[in-house]
């Protein structure tokens, strides 16, 4: 069980905003080397920012649904950082429609971002966690991989199938000592994938936004909807403490998920 993080290269998916940004954030504060992916490029002006803070941050454009162009881009950040400690794949993208909408072109996008994209980060950092016989991978499913949504059924197959990912892995690698889990979050706050997910209920139930935050707290024996810190939190906690737990989903939900 490790003290802090100082001087563990770690690397975040999705990192240019909202709870990508929060993890990579909170890794620089506990003195990690953190690389920080993401296809869009304002990746690059966060791993700036991290570092004129203090922090220990370089920053990769990069499609990881792209498996030749991830593979490269891992070799890359191990000649930067130095060896791969924390793998976060928090890279991912939300759809929401009437299920007699969904096409094939719509299901293979959900399918190449979540999975593929997950799965690729996955090759490229574990040579690393190989070779040094430690290691910590955290997956991002979500509410919705465990119980479907309405109107997502693409999205939610994709998270499941991130869930069954994770219980793979963790089987396959857990002789070399690496732990692999993934988050579960319920509805976040502040979220892009909560703006995205919230203006099309808005748009699918006919109902005023307040309306549609309204009904889903309501659900949530908490009160309220989840916070990106309790995500963060949880994230460090699994990296920092997390050397006895592999092949779990955790649920982050206020109690909405009990499974």
């Amino acid at each position: 069980m490790l003290d802090s993080l100082q001087g563990k290269g770690c690397v975040v998916t999705g990192a240019a905003r909202s709870i990508g940004l929060g993890i990579a954030e909170k890794y620089c504060k506990d003195g990690a080397k953190v690389a920080m992916i993401d296809i869009n490029p304002e990746v690059m002006e966060q791993a700036e920012r991290l570092r004129a803070e203090g922090g220990f941050a370089k920053g990769y454009i990069l499609d990881v649904t792209d498996r030749d162009a991830v593979l490269e881009c891992f070799v890359q950040i191990e000649k930067d950082i130095g060896p791969i400690f924390s793998l976060v794949n928090n890279a991912g993208i939300v759809d929401q429609r009437p299920f007699e909408e969904i096409t094939t072109e719509m299901i293979d996008k959900q399918m190449a971002v979540n999975v593929n994209g997950t799965l690729f980060c996955c090759q490229g950092a574990i040579k690393s966690m190989r070779e040094n016989k430690m290691g910590r991978i955290i997956n991002f499913s979500s509410k919705s991989g465990k119980t479907g949504s309405a109107l997502m059924a693409h999205y939610s197959a994709a998270k499941g199938a991130i869930i069954a990912l994770t219980h793979a892995l963790a089987f396959e690698l857990a002789g070399d000592n690496i732990q692999v889990n993934c988050m579960c979050p319920g509805i976040t706050d502040d979220s892009g994938v909560w703006g995205v997910v919230s203006s099309k209920y808005t748009e699918n139930l006919k109902l005023p936004r307040e309306e549609v935050i309204k009904r889903f707290t309501a659900k949530i024996p908490l009160k309220r909807l989840t916070y990106i810190e309790d995500i963060v939190e949880m994230v460090h906690f699994l990296t920092l403490k997390g050397d006895y737990m592999t092949g779990q989903a955790y649920n982050i939900t206020g109690g909405r998920e009990m499974h």
